[in-house]
């Protein structure tokens, strides 16, 4: 049967029979049976039925420059006919792996001119587990080998990926987390903070960092490793405190800070990378997503000179690699995007204009009955539902309420996330400020829909 002849049952039928999905209750899907995207065009995706859905995640926080960009295909297409895939191994590059290597060290913060590609960012970081153990063993201290990350964060889903996340329902799986990667808590205000400003917060916050490096000794720690913006953890905005006494604390213990860049890199906070909008300086950065706005697949490790300097000067094979390392044709998607992105403008247009804009729609959601906090960074926004305004007080997490506007959101033509009950976009950063309108539009409109919808269930 053609593809144009399927019916979406009949798509939703073989789905069930044969696709495992990520991150999925296997049997509740089959039950339910799957949505099925059939194509996109700018910030909107179509599914088999013919509803058109304002895309405001960005597919997965990844398809920066919208969907339907001719420049990105045509790199496809040309690499594929000249050299569809070599490999980095043996003493081997390809043209696009170096022309990418030369202008991510162009766009990225000055410390870093080194790149080591990977297929995904779950592939970045567990590299950067292999790297930083690799830096401190050539320097002569093995015995540095705790990597201290924060509950709810996200870093992927392989073994070491996972183990450096901090999300409790992946660590109950497969014995997770792997040794010696430990845990702090976030710097979320809403949940931790309320008693005290947010800047004294910050500082708080941070302060775990330190009190667990006493806790281990600094001698045995590696590193420390955060997102600039918690993304898949719901949008969690550090107080502008945080950051910079991160860096201070990671500077005098003498800890090698790494910065996930994955959902954060190439324009969404405003600037090329999430660490240059907060102020701090990384030895490392993990990327992916935006750097092919999602079109193909690739992720990679940012490698500042203070790391590549050792592990350069002072020899030795590292024993790690990937088929896919470097691959030509996700590469040279890589440039396009970037020079796409460099010539659209779109990083100083996210600054100057798009993240200020959607910061303002986002407070007037702030007053909406459901709404307990509204944060935005960029390109990114988050709105945490309440049960109580007045006092904050949440819903029971078993009522699953962010799901509940979640199916309001598909239902009425938009994708937006539930994280718990927080609800999150990451739209395209090529959206005009109308298309912002239209989102916070929609967003309203199922916010009162889902107000309806619980109070109808009594839980208000």
């Amino acid at each position: 049967m053609k593809r144009t002849e399927r019916s979406t049952n009949d798509w939703q039928a073989a789905d069930s029979a044969h696709h495992l999905h990520p991150f999925t209750d296997f049997k509740s899907l089959a039950a339910k049976g799957t949505r099925v995207i059939v194509r996109g065009d700018n910030i909107y995706v179509w599914d088999s039925e013919g509803q058109r859905l304002l895309d405001a995640m960005s597919g997965l926080w990844c398809v920066n420059v919208g969907y339907g960009q001719q420049a990105l295909i045509d790199a496809a297409t040309e690499q594929l006919k000249r050299l569809p895939f070599y490999n980095s191994f043996f003493q081997t590059t390809t043209p696009p792996a170096i022309e990418l290597s030369e202008l991510l060290a162009e766009v990225t913060p000055p410390q870093f001119k080194h790149v080591f590609f990977s297929g995904s960012g779950s592939e970045g970081n567990d590299t950067i587990v292999r790297m930083v153990r690799r830096y401190w063993d050539v320097l002569g201290q093995p015995g540095r080998q705790v990597i201290i990350s924060r509950r709810n964060a996200y870093h992927g889903s392989t073994m070491a990926g996972a183990s450096l996340g901090g999300m409790q329902g992946m660590h109950a799986q497969g014995g997770l987390p792997i040794p010696d990667i430990v845990h702090i808590e976030q710097p979320c205000w809403f949940t931790h903070g309320q008693a005290m400003s947010r800047d004294d917060f910050g500082l708080k916050a941070a302060k775990w960092l330190e009190d667990k490096i006493i806790e281990i000794g600094a001698d045995k720690v590696a590193a420390f490793i955060g997102e600039p913006v918690q993304g898949a953890g719901g949008v969690v905005v550090p107080p502008d405190t945080y950051w910079p006494e991160i860096q201070r604390i990671c500077d005098e213990h003498g800890i090698l800070l790494v910065s996930d860049e994955v959902i954060c890199g190439f324009g969404r906070t405003g600037r090329w990378f999430g660490c240059e909008t907060f102020g701090y300086r990384p030895d490392l950065m993990t990327f992916a997503k935006g750097v092919t706005s999602g079109y193909i697949p690739l992720g990679g490790v940012m490698v500042g000179e203070r790391v590549a300097k050792v592990l350069i000067d002072q020899g030795g094979e590292f024993h790690h690699g990937y088929t896919y390392s470097g691959h030509p044709v996700a590469c040279a998607v890589a440039i396009a995007n970037i020079r796409l992105i460099q010539r659209e403008g779109l990083v100083e247009r996210v600054r100057t204009e798009l993240g200020p804009y959607l910061a303002r729609q986002f407070e007037s959601l702030a007053e909406h009955p459901l709404v307990g906090e509204a944060q935005t960074c960029g390109m990114m926004g988050a709105l945490q539902l309440v049960r109580n305004k007045a006092s904050g007080e949440v819903f029971d997490p078993l009522l699953e309420a962010g799901m509940v506007c979640r199916g309001h959101c598909f239902g009425n033509g938009l994708v937006m996330r539930a994280v718990g009950d927080r609800m999150i976009v990451a739209p395209p950063l090529v959206m005009t400020t109308a298309q912002i309108d239209e989102m916070v539009a929609l967003i309203r409109q199922c916010l009162d829909l889902t107000l309806a919808d619980v109070k109808r269930r009594g839980w208000l």
